[in-house]
C-alpha cells in the first residue's frame, strides 16, 4: 500500500493505493457492481474518487474519507464472497463508516437467532443492545429508520429462543395519526392491526410466517393495543411498546407497572412524531425526564447518523431536526 500527497491538490487531500486479496474476479465484479454502481455510491457518500485495475485500487480525497473508503472496500470485498451486494448492503456499511464499529467477535453487540445472526451497526445500536441485556427496562428514542423496533424485536426473539422468557408481548398505543380509527372495519384489534405491521414484518423475518402464526395461536406471542394491558401483570415475558411517543403520561405509567418477575420491557418511540392533541403530555418525553436517574433503566438516544434506510431518509431527518431547532428562535 502506498500513500502520497498530490502536488496539485491541497495538503489534506491524499491518494492511497492498495490491493484486495485474495484475488477473485467474481468477488471483484460483485464489489464494483453493475457499471461500477457500488463504487459510485461509495464515491458519492464519502466524497472520494476511486479507480481500479483488477484488484489494485486507488482512492483519492480527504484523509479521513480515504481511510473510511478503504475500510468499506475491504469489508464489502470480503462480504462479496458470501452474498450479493445490494444497494442496501452497501448503504448499511457506508452508514457505519467512521463510527468505530465494534469487533466482529464482540458478542455483546450480536444477536443469534435460529434463522440468522445480526450485529449492531454503530455506537448507538451497540449501546442499545447492551442496555437491553443489562436492564429490565430500556428506552430507545430517535427518528425513523434507526433500527429501534427491529433490534428490539430481534432481542425479544433471542430471549424467547433461549428460554429466558416464556412469552413475547408486543403493544402499541391506538392513537390516530391523521386517520380515523372509527371508520375502519372490525373491532379494536382489527382496527389497530395495520399499525402493528412493522412488528409483524420483523417477526416474520426472524422466525418465519408459519412459526409466528403457531406461536400467536398458542398465545406465546401476543400483539395487541396498549389498552388491552390494563389490569395485567406480565411475568417471564419480554414486552415491547412501539410508538411510545403517542402514550399519555397515565398510559405510560400503566404500561411500566405491568412488568412482572422475570420480565424485560423495551420502549421505543420518536418524540418528533407525536400525534397526541397536546404534545407536551407525551408519556415518552415525561418518562425520559422522570426516570433518567433510576437504577435498572437504560436510555439510548438515536440521531440522524444512525438512520440505516435510504440515504435520502437521513437527509430528510437532518432537515427536520434543523427546522425544529430553530423554532424557539422564531417564538
Amino acid at each position: 500500500m502506498t500513500e502520497v500527497l498530490s502536488e496539485d491538490l491541497p495538503m489534506e487531500v491524499i491518494r492511497r493505493e492498495f490491493s484486495l486479496d485474495p484475488v477473485d474476479n467474481d468477488q471483484l465484479a460483485e464489489l464494483c457492481g453493475q457499471l461500477n454502481a457500488n463504487l459510485k455510491q461509495i464515491e458519492s457518500r464519502l466524497l472520494v474518487e476511486i479507480s481500479n485495475r483488477g484488484e489494485l485500487f486507488a482512492v483519492q480525497g480527504e484523509a479521513d474519507a480515504v481511510e473510511q473508503a478503504e475500510a468499506v472496500l475491504h469489508e464489502l470485498y470480503a462480504l462479496a464472497a458470501e452474498q450479493a451486494l445490494s444497494d442496501e448492503v452497501v448503504h448499511l456499511h457506508l452508514s457505519n463508516a467512521g463510527q468505530g464499529e465494534s469487533s466482529a467477535d464482540d458478542l455483546s453487540v450480536q444477536i443469534s437467532l435460529r434463522r440468522m445472526k445480526l450485529r449492531a451497526r454503530g455506537d448507538n445500536q451497540s449501546d442499545y443492545l447492551r442496555a437491553i441485556r443489562a436492564n429490565d427496562l430500556t428506552f430507545g428514542e430517535g427518528p425513523a429508520g434507526t433500527g429501534k423496533t427491529y433490534l428490539a424485536v430481534a432481542a425479544a426473539v433471542e430471549l424467547l429462543e433461549k428460554d429466558q422468557v416464556r412469552r413475547l408481548v408486543l403493544v402499541r398505543p391506538a392513537v390516530e395519526a391523521g386517520e380515523r380509527l372509527g371508520f375502519l372495519p372490525g373491532d379494536l384489534t382489527q382496527k389497530i392491526d395495520p399499525y402493528l405491521r412493522p412488528i409483524y414484518d420483523a417477526l416474520y423475518e426472524f422466525m418465519g410466517f408459519e412459526r409466528v402464526a403457531k406461536l400467536i395461536d398458542r398465545s406465546v406471542i401476543e400483539v395487541a393495543p396498549l389498552a388491552f394491558m390494563r389490569g395485567r401483570t406480565l411475568n417471564h415475558s419480554c414486552i415491547i411498546m412501539d410508538e411510545a411517543q403517542n402514550t399519555t403520561r397515565e398510559q405510560m405509567k400503566m404500561f411500566l407497572t405491568r412488568i412482572g418477575f422475570g420480565s424485560k420491557a423495551i420502549v421505543t418511540g420518536d418524540t418528533s412524531q407525536i400525534d397526541l392533541p397536546n404534545k407536551s403530555q407525551s408519556g415518552l418525553s415525561h418518562a425520559r425526564d422522570l426516570l433518567g436517574d433510576v437504577e435498572g433503566i437504560g436510555f439510548v438516544k438515536f440521531g440522524a447518523r444512525d438512520v440505516v434506510r435510504h440515504p435520502l431518509v437521513k437527509r430528510i431527518v437532518r432537515a427536520y431536526e434543523f427546522e425544529e431547532s430553530r423554532e424557539p428562535e422564531r417564538k
